[in-house]
């Protein structure tokens, strides 16, 4: 089923000549006599039934038309327009909207149960299709949203383990880019097209919550000590560098060990150190 666009024609014209009918028939009426008045009667009663045709179309709306359930087409021109009587309007709305889903409670790639939501942004781009290819398209569109993130949620782990792997965290563009892939599949045949879809809300359950700061907490000083040491040693090798290449003194391996350890102990300290001054000989 694709959408079929039709012309009608223009609402206020054929108001015009029914107010007119109406008008010459109730003349005819009250001024004639015979078989006149009769025929005012049943024409008054065709212009009546020829106003069922008008209908209203709002900008970024669509009416669908159909004929005894024979889908005929969609009437994109806006204003009062009239069309055939006999044929069913459905009004479906072509302007942007937008929702947030509730919050799901799911588990990750890893098995952790997080809560999602997502902001979704879509319109109707084939009112055809989301009349007659869906019982409900706004009902499909809101469920179907929920099934597209709860099956993306479970395929992204929340915290990146590995260099170059996308999770739900640290990668908020690939994930909204994959969610809308998602719903792009599900809601095709519905007619409707996602403009944007971005996650709104991410968090571990309550349950594990504290247990999952404590190890993003240990995951942070880990990478910060290995940070600290990198540099520490990297500074050590550059003091011992400068000190042979001056010639300032001379280090034996065990003194070069100690000054290293010192360094060490200096640079990694998590508190400022209390250093011993020597005053005598360097040994």
């Amino acid at each position: 089923m694709k959408e079929n666009p039709i012309r009608s024609f223009p609402g206020i014209p054929v108001v015009l000549l029914q107010l007119a009918a109406i008008a010459v028939c109730a003349w005819l009426m009250l001024t004639t006599g015979g078989a006149l008045p009769v025929l005012a009667v049943v024409v008054a009663l065709l212009v009546a039934f020829s106003a069922v045709g008008l209908y209203m179309v709002e900008p970024n709306q669509a009416a669908v038309l159909s004929l005894f359930g024979r889908y005929v087409g969609t009437a994109k021109e806006n204003g009062l327009r009239w069309n055939n009587p006999f044929l069913t309007k459905k009004k479906v709305s072509l302007r942007v909207r937008n929702f947030e889903s509730g919050r799901l409670k799911v588990n990750e790639l890893d098995g952790s149960p997080i809560e999602i939501a997502a902001v979704i942004v879509w319109r109707v781009v084939d009112s055809a299709e989301a009349v007659f290819n869906v019982d409900n398209y706004e009902s499909f569109v809101h469920i179907q949203s929920e099934a597209a993130l709860r099956a993306m949620a479970t395929s992204y782990p929340y915290d990146q383990h590995e260099d170059g792997q996308i999770s739900l965290r640290s990668h908020p563009a690939e994930i909204s880019d994959r969610l809308k892939e998602h719903l792009d599949e599900r809601l095709a045949a519905a007619g409707v097209d996602v403009l944007e879809a971005r996650i709104s809300h991410l968090a571990y359950a309550p349950e594990i919550a504290q247990a999952m700061l404590q190890r993003q907490q240990a995951n942070a000083v880990i990478a910060a000590r290995t940070r600290i040491v990198a540099g520490a040693v990297g500074m050590v090798e550059m003091a011992l560098s400068e000190l042979q290449k001056s010639g300032v003194v001379q280090l034996d391996e065990e003194r070069r060990a100690a000054m290293v350890s010192n360094l060490l102990v200096v640079l990694c300290a998590d508190r400022g150190t209390q250093p011993v001054v020597n005053t005598g000989s360097l040994y």
